[in-house]
């Protein structure tokens, strides 16, 4: 990539630097609030406390926003989590929450911030397998596992890790943009091999503590082997993705059952009551990710189907809204597919989704200015690519340059067509002012000594009429002494490529006499 590439994701880069590097104050050596071991801690607790109050709603949002159609289940997992949390060796800001997402799985942010995936909880049979979960990850909070992650510099790699932002089959994938991608690269961050093995151990020793029998996770351990063995899909891509099951996981929980003693609560009645509205609406759950795919297949006819479907079963739930309005959106039915979202955000006014399909569809039937109050709501809730893309749009066509420029900048930070798209925007916008900002340039010679001003172009459009002017410098002092007459170089420069010219009466001795010339560019202009 040209170093255009970093200049346009400054914004982006700056971001997560400030987060994860510019704010951490090295504290030295600490001892681990679970282990209790010496370690070396660049992390302060109340900086993990503010990147997961600042990542927890991002992060839930990328994930497919919160499940709120059942809020005596959310309750009733939130009250375990602070059962367990009670009994752990770090108090935090403990907060728990069930994610809209099919997928098994559950995650846990620095400082506390823990969610589960509704698809998990499909997959468990009693509140003592809940529990199990819940403590492994409340270690993982607890024991600064992530901290960790962050002090050993994986997510200081220039470039951010891809997740999607939608749940299920989103079109949306690797989009998210700004402050909100170190939480996605928290998520997509697997622990090691001693940080599972800790989170095991304390987990279970947290279950036994909050009166939970430990042989759970035993149990619980042995089913995660089985079902990776037969590898089941949606556990593959979720939980045990970050968390690998493993034979030698299972001995070890044994060992630690052995030496703390099995008895307490299962919870499997209290369980099954809990979850019960959640199971006895997981056809129509089903129904909704098949849609999904369908529609992904471009088969519009069967996503309808199976979208309807889902609603008739539960009709309380904004996401299958989504699904119709998405449905509408690809029919280019704007009008039919706005009424679908808008009764999706009425239900969920909170989750982003339906906020910037409105601004599509709305931007789409040529409503620009409608569309642009959703697009911002939108990036409020999560920023992404195509929400500060259209933004650029929107501002770019009304004059508004800096605003316009700004937003493509932001959106340049996605890795993904949008994201280049937006690089290109930028450029066009900004080369023909600050040429020398992206073209680069050289003094060569031939092997008869000539002078040559060459210019190579980096960037993803081309470009003609290139001014230059070629400075010589004395050896002695570093001055300027002599400078040429404006140059211009013939034709268009395509983007990618380099061109050149003859400086005209200079001839060189040496090689050495090339350091004191330099190519300056003084004016550019896009090709046609």
């Amino acid at each position: 990539m040209s170093r255009l590439e970093p200049r346009l994701h400054a914004s982006t880069r700056a971001a997560l630097a400030l987060v994860v590097l510019l704010t951490f104050t090295i504290s030295g050596c600490g001892t681990n609030p679970v282990t209790k071991k010496r370690e070396l801690q660049l992390v302060s607790e109340q900086q993990e406390i503010a990147i997961g109050r600042q990542n927890y709603v991002p992060a839930r949002q990328s994930q497919g926003g919160d499940y709120i159609i059942d809020p005596e289940l959310t309750a009733y997992v939130q009250g375990i989590g602070q059962r367990l949390a009670a009994v752990s060796d770090r108090p935090l800001p403990y907060e728990f929450v069930v994610i809209n997402n099919s997928v098994p799985n559950a995650w846990a942010l620095p400082g506390g911030k823990i969610a589960f995936n509704r698809g998990l909880l499909y997959e468990l049979n009693s509140e003592a397998e809940l529990a199990a979960v819940m403590g492994h990850e409340i270690v993982h909070s607890a024991a600064r596992h992530s901290a960790q992650n962050m002090e050993r510099g994986i997510l200081l790699q220039g470039a951010v890790m891809a997740v999607g932002i939608g749940a299920q089959n989103s079109n949306y994938g690797n989009l998210i943009v700004g402050g909100s991608q170190l939480g996605a690269q928290l998520l997509s961050s697997k622990y090691g091999r001693d940080a599972e093995s800790e989170s095991d151990y304390y987990g279970m020793l947290y279950m036994k503590k909050a009166g939970y029998d430990p042989a759970a996770a035993v149990s619980l351990q042995e089913t995660f082997v089985r079902l990776s063995e037969s590898k089941k899909t949606n556990f593959l891509e979720g939980l045990f993705a970050s968390h690998p099951p493993s034979q030698a996981r299972v001995e070890a929980n044994k060992v630690t059952l052995a030496k703390i003693g099995a008895g307490g609560e299962w919870g499997r009645e209290v369980y099954a009551q809990k979850v019960g509205k959640l199971k006895a609406a997981q056809p129509a759950y089903k129904a909704y990710d098949e849609g999904n795919a369908a529609l992904t297949r471009g088969d519009t006819a069967t996503a309808t189907t199976l979208a309807q479907q889902a609603l008739k079963t539960e009709p309380r739930e904004p996401r299958f809204r989504d699904l119709l309005g998405d449905i509408a959106l690809s029919q280019k039915k704007y009008d039919e597919a706005l009424k679908h979202y808008a009764e999706a955000i009425r239900m969920q006014p909170d989750y982003f989704k339906p906020h910037i399909q409105s601004g599509i569809a709305l931007y789409n039937s040529g409503r620009k200015a409608e569309a642009e109050t959703y697009f911002k709501r939108s990036n409020e809730l999560l920023p992404t690519a195509p929400g500060h893309f259209f933004l650029a749009e929107i501002a770019e066509s009304r004059g508004d340059i800096d605003t316009a420029m700004k937003n493509y900048q932001i959106a340049a930070g996605s890795n993904s067509d949008i994201g280049k798209t937006s690089t290109e925007r930028y450029v066009r916008i900004d080369l023909p002012k600050n040429p020398g900002k992206y073209l680069k340039t050289a003094a060569r010679t031939d092997s008869s000594g000539n002078l040559y001003a060459v210019v190579q172009n980096p960037t993803p459009v081309a470009v003609s009429g290139v001014q230059l002017r070629v400075i010589r410098y004395d050896e002695k002092t570093g001055r300027a002494v002599d400078q040429s007459r404006p140059l211009t170089i013939s034709g268009n420069v395509a983007a990618g490529k380099q061109g050149q010219l003859q400086v005209q009466g200079v001839k060189l001795k040496s090689q050495e006499e090339l350091k004191l010339y330099r190519v300056v560019i003084e004016r550019a202009a896009l090709a046609d």
